[in-house]
């Protein structure tokens, strides 16, 4: 069920994949990596005063957060999942800030913490 929540905010957010044979491990490591990339390419949109452009990348990348959140399972992941919970509606405060403000710095900042979640979720077995 969150993987398809998942799976549909990463096509929404133009991605062209095919997720439909990802499991949900692999389906999580796509969305983090989808974030990293939007948010990077954000911060060359400001750099280039590329304000439009810009505003759909860091839309995208908020998204990508909403999926990230979608798929959390509160049941299973008990506190964990809160953390994670808060700390994706933080981000996603952060990157409206930082559209509104042109502020790489705070894309940074979202992006060493998506980095950051991204590499320990790396680290997890899918289980089999």
């Amino acid at each position: 069920m969150y993987a398809m929540s998942a799976m549909k905010q990463y096509q929404q957010v133009g991605v062209k994949v095919q997720v439909n044979e990802a499991d949900p491990h692999r389906l999580i490591q796509m969305l983090m990596q989808g974030g990293l990339d939007r948010i990077a390419q954000a911060k060359g949109a400001m750099e280039r005063d590329a304000f439009a452009e810009k505003g759909v990348l860091v839309g995208k990348a908020i998204n990508i957060v909403g999926g990230l959140r979608d798929a959390l399972d509160k049941s299973i992941g008990g506190e964990l999942a809160e953390n994670l919970d808060r700390l994706y509606e933080y981000m996603t405060m952060r990157l409206f800030e930082a559209s509104r403000h042109n502020d790489i710095e705070k894309l940074n900042e979202v992006g060493r913490l998506l980095g950051e979640i991204k590499v320990a979720w790396d680290q997890i077995a899918p289980k089999a």
